[in-house]
This record gives C-alpha cells, sequence and structure tokens, in this order.
C-alpha cells in the first residue's frame, strides 16, 4: 500500500508533501474530510509497532483535556485518535511495508528516500 494520511489545512503537511514530490500510485488521504477508520488505524500500528508511536502530544485537545496527568495506555491512545483527527500525529506515510510518522527532518528525509528510491 502507498497512502498518505494527512491534514489538507496544514501548513506543515502541505510543505512536506511538495518537498515529497509524491508520485500518482500515492493515495491521499485528508483526515480531516475522510475519517480514519479503525481498520486503518490498526494497520499503521501493525507497521509502526505501538499506537502511542501515532500520538500526537502536540494537539490541542491533548493540552485542553489535560491528559499530560492521565496515565494512558495502547487502548487509550487508540480510542483518542479514533474520537478526532487532530490526535494522529502527521503525516504518516505508508510505502508498501515501510512508516513514516510526524514531521522531523530526518523522518521527511527518510520518506523521500523510501518514496524516491534515493
Amino acid at each position: 500500500m502507498k497512502k498518505i494520511y494527512h491534514l489538507s489545512t496544514c501548513d506543515t503537511c502541505k510543505r512536506i508533501l511538495n518537498e515529497l514530490d509524491v508520485p500518482d500510485s500515492f493515495i491521499l488521504q485528508d483526515i480531516k474530510n475522510e475519517e480514519i477508520t479503525e481498520e486503518q488505524l490498526d494497520q499503521m500500528q501493525e507497521l509502526s509497532g505501538s499506537y502511542e508511536s501515532l500520538f500526537s502530544r502536540r494537539a490541542r485537545l491533548y493540552k485542553q483535556r489535560d491528559l499530560k496527568n492521565e496515565e494512558l495506555g495502547e487502548g487509550s491512545y487508540k480510542n483518542l485518535i479514533l474520537d478526532h483527527y487532530s490526535f494522529l500525529k502527521r503525516p504518516v506515510i505508508i510505502n508498501n511495508d515501510e512508516i513514516f510518522i510526524g514531521n522531523s527532518k530526518k523522518t521527511v528525509a527518510n520518506a523521500k528516500r523510501s518514496i524516491h528510491g534515493e
């Protein structure tokens, strides 16, 4: 599977998509307009190894719900991501059996190498 989960209103996601020069073979899913299904999230977790790795602590709701003072387990991370798209660390780039999560320079560079075989 070749897929990118992103937020079309996010300037960082837009910049990364431009930087990656994404081939037409990739499916782009705007997670605000097309919700992530449990099956999709489970596939991401299978590749990444945990729901926590997919979870964004930068989400406004993380602070609003005071989640830093709660003990969150894998089930909590999964349910929170399914509950609101902003809890997914983005973008999530899947290139066959490789997954790249987030917007760090290193992650984006590794994704670019994977996509373009550099």
